[in-house]
């Protein structure tokens, strides 16, 4: 049975349009610029943070956030930015008395801005930063398991790409589901391992709780 569900953070809970926005005018290119650069990039399998360096060369991205902090533009994201199914969502698993985690890579700021956000309606909020492991490494789902009290088959790990969430949470043991949206979701939506690794795949996270009860109701 899945007794505990935990969500990704960007583009599964957070709609990070305005943030790449943002780095698109630090770094003076055109958003659509920089977006086009940013799907070429996932498309051809290689890490997302290339992107910078194919407009500024030897662009170190932690160094950057640190001078946009002190420039007085850091990393942000609030309410306005979440997905608008995400608060029904966390409600009704919730209400179906699920375990909810949020665990994903993100720095020690967007785990301050989670906390605000999501620390009455979670049970766990975990960064790479706060564990000193990202994902894909199999050692951020094993800190996973660790922090949630079920066994890692009864854990459901939900977000939007295939390569950094969904294989490395099944070769962990857990279930796990695709959403689609966002850049990564998008490419990978149609390829044969999006259609057959997860558990579930969906449209809106709204449609996990009725998944779950009957992927439940299967195994009593």
């Amino acid at each position: 049975m899945i007794r505990a569900v935990v969500f990704d953070v960007g583009e599964c809970l957070v709609d990070e349009t305005r943030e790449y926005g943002t780095w698109a005018d630090w770094l003076g290119v055109p958003r659509h610029t920089f977006a086009s650069m940013f799907g070429a990039v996932i498309a051809q399998g290689r890490d997302y943070r290339e992107v910078f360096q194919e407009f500024r060369p030897g662009f170190d991205l932690y160094a950057q956030r640190e001078a946009r902090a002190a420039a007085g533009q850091p990393e942000h994201f609030d309410e306005t930015d979440l997905y608008p199914d995400v608060r029904p969502a966390l409600a009704q698993l919730r209400a179906d008395g699920l375990w909810l985690g949020i665990a994903g890579n993100q720095t020690v700021r967007a785990g301050g801005i989670l906390r605000e956000l999501f620390s009455g309606d979670v049970d766990l909020i975990g960064t790479s930063d706060d564990w000193g492991a990202s994902k894909p490494d199999l050692a951020f789902f094993h800190r996973v398991a660790e922090a949630v009290p079920f066994e890692s088959s009864e854990i459901l790990y939900v977000g939007d790409r295939v390569d950094n969430d969904l294989r490395p949470a099944v070769k962990a043991g857990m279930e796990s589901a695709l959403v689609h949206r966002g850049p990564w979701a998008t490419i990978q939506w149609n390829t044969e391992e999006a259609e057959k690794l997860p558990t579930f795949r969906v449209e809106s996270l709204t449609e996990l709780s009725g998944h779950i009860i009957q992927f439940n109701a299967r195994g009593r």
